[in-house]
C-alpha cells in the first residue's frame, strides 16, 4: 500500500477507526510525523488531539538504531532496549548522556508546541495512539508504557504501516491495534509514502491550533 502523504494516511486510518467515534476517544499523536496523521483521525472522529512527547535514544554511531526511548511526564519514563545496548557496547555513562540530550529536546518541544495548553485527561477514556508508521517499535513501546500509567479505559495503537513482527511484540501491551499495511520486507516508513517530507515545528503548532483544548464529553460507559 502506498499513501500519497500523511494526510492521506490519516484519512484512511480514520475510516478504519470510525467505530470509536461514539465512544469519545482521545487522540494522542507522536510528534512530529504522527501529528498530521492524527489530525485527520481526530477530525473524522470528532475527538480531542494531544501529544505524547517521546524521543528515541539512538546509538552513538548509528542514531537510527534505538537503544531505548524516553517519554515526557512528571517522572520521565525510560525504556531500555538491552539487546541493542549490549550489541553496541554502550556504557551507562554514554546512555545516560544521550538520554539527557533527548530529555532536553522533549522540554523544548513541550514549551514550543504546548506552552500552557491544557492537556487531555485520558483516565477512564479510550486513548488512541497515532504515528505515521512504526519500524522497530522502541519509541512506540515507551509511549504505550507511559500512557498505561495514566489509566485509560482502553489503549489503542493506530498506524498506517508497520512490520508484522513489531506489531506482534506490541500486541500484549495494548487493547487493540489498527494497522492498514503490514509488509513482509519492510525497509523504512518513508518507502510507503509518495510525499514523506519532514514535518516542522511550525506545522505541528498550526495543527494543534485547529484543535484547541476543551472540555471533553463524558467517557463511554
Amino acid at each position: 500500500m502506498l499513501f500519497q502523504d500523511r494526510e492521506d494516511a490519516g484519512r484512511q486510518l480514520a475510516r478504519a477507526l470510525v467505530k470509536y467515534r461514539s465512544r469519545h476517544p482521545v487522540i494522542l499523536a507522536l510528534p512530529r510525523g504522527g501529528v498530521p496523521v492524527a489530525a485527520e483521525v481526530a477530525e473524522q472522529l470528532e475527538a480531542p488531539l494531544d501529544l505524547v512527547l517521546v524521543r528515541k535514544i539512538g546509538a552513538p554511531m548509528q542514531p537510527e538504531l534505538a537503544m531505548g526511548a524516553v517519554v515526557d511526564g512528571e517522572q520521565p519514563l525510560i525504556v531500555r532496549n538491552q539487546d541493542v545496548i549490549d550489541l553496541t557496547g554502550v556504557s551507562e555513562q554514554t546512555f545516560d548522556g544521550i538520554c539527557e540530550e533527548e530529555l532536553a529536546e522533549i522540554d523544548r518541544r513541550r514549551e514550543r508546541y504546548l506552552g500552557d495548553r491544557v492537556r487531555s485527561d485520558i483516565k477512564g477514556r479510550i486513548a488512541i495512539i497515532v504515528d505515521d508508521g512504526i519500524a522497530t517499535g522502541a519509541t512506540t513501546l515507551a509511549a504505550i508504557r507511559a500512557l498505561q500509567k495514566r489509566e485509560p479505559k482502553e489503549l489503542v495503537l493506530a498506524v498506517p504501516v508497520a512490520p508484522l513482527e513489531t506489531l506482534q511484540r506490541l500486541h500484549t501491551e495494548v487493547d487493540a491495534i489498527v494497522c492498514l499495511d503490514t509488509p513482509q520486507d519492510f525497509g523504512a516508513i518513508g518507502y510507503y509514502y509518495r510525499d514523506f517530507r519532514q514535518v516542522g515545528d511550525d506545522e505541528v503548532i498550526a495543527i494543534l491550533k485547529r484543535f484547541p483544548a476543551k472540555k471533553m464529553a463524558a467517557p463511554a460507559s
